[in-house]
């Protein structure tokens, strides 16, 4: 890739990913805009704030804005993120977060793959494990208890969250081999566990959103139990997802990816574009 494909794909994903507002929404979450920003409340864990940019705002108008949602969150006594990208203006954007309260968590890195390189391949998990496209709340709950394994941390929110995501996805039909002659698909979610054949433990999930309007479908999770790693479960759990995608006639992929997964997807054809880092405010 040259410095201007990485341009353009950083382009596309300011102007087709960033500022959006999900359709469907989970029932019980509100967005609400404020000057450039987003403000999405109701959510599972927190409130969320995002932007295309702030519209040249800087000094004590831009200290306004940020110190408006942290008193909004502090009234809710509720959490909230602001998702920093690192080519974000103006430059001091991270000291004024960190002067209304908002502290940096670990960054992570933009990276945008080809769909149609690898959905080419097949995805091939080790031996003795199964990859399954789920929609039930116990499977969701399978998939909660292993992130929380991983993150050493409760993680129940996950389940709610997709159930409520899945719950209001408007599945769809295409030509297949369903009883009535057609498939039916979720529009805009697809989540898929990998599990142990004889025991049925989830040691890995991963999820893509496909995002109406865009040529982009997102990938997320991708968290592994220490005894399934570095045997190829993520990199097939990418591969099945960008299958995925590209049946639904999605031409990119984009991942928010830790410093463990950004390798393995950089040998698989991602170009880093940016960087992210979450600023949270905590009551």
């Amino acid at each position: 890739m040259t410095d201007l494909d990485v341009f353009t794909l950083r382009t596309a994903y300011d102007n087709q990913l960033r500022a959006r507002v999900p359709d469907p929404m989970p029932a019980g979450a509100t967005v609400e805009r404020d000057g450039p920003l987003l403000r999405f409340l109701g959510l599972d864990h927190g409130g969320f704030l995002g932007y295309r940019d702030l519209d040249g705002l800087t000094g004590a108008a831009l200290d306004d804005l940020i110190n408006r949602q942290r008193d909004i969150f502090a009234a809710r006594d509720e959490s909230v993120e602001w998702k920093l990208h690192g080519h974000d203006e103006p430059v001091d954007l991270p000291d004024r977060l960190r002067a209304a309260g908002f502290v940096p968590e670990d960054e992570e890195t933009v990276v945008i793959g080809p769909v149609a390189a690898l959905s080419a391949a097949l995805p091939v998990p080790p031996p003795g494990v199964r990859l399954r496209e789920v929609t039930a709340r116990a499977d969701l709950d399978r998939i909660a208890e292993m992130e929380s394994i991983v993150w050493g941390e409760p993680r129940d929110w996950l389940a709610d969250a997709l159930e409520r995501e899945l719950a209001v996805d408007p599945a769809v039909s295409h030509g297949g081999s369903g009883a009535d002659g057609s498939e039916v698909w979720p529009q805009s979610l697809t989540v898929v566990v990998a599990e142990e054949v004889d025991s049925g433990r989830v040691v890995s999930a991963g999820w893509v959103r496909y995002v109406a309007g865009t040529g982009f479908a997102t990938l997320w999770g991708g968290s592994t139990l220490p005894d399934w790693r570095n045997r190829g479960i993520y990199r097939s759990l990418v591969v099945y997802r960008a299958r995925l995608a590209d049946a639904r006639g999605f031409t990119l992929l984009q991942v928010d990816a830790s410093s463990d997964s950004r390798p393995i997807l950089e040998r698989l054809g991602f170009v880093a574009v940016t960087s992210t880092t979450p600023y949270v405010y905590t009551p």
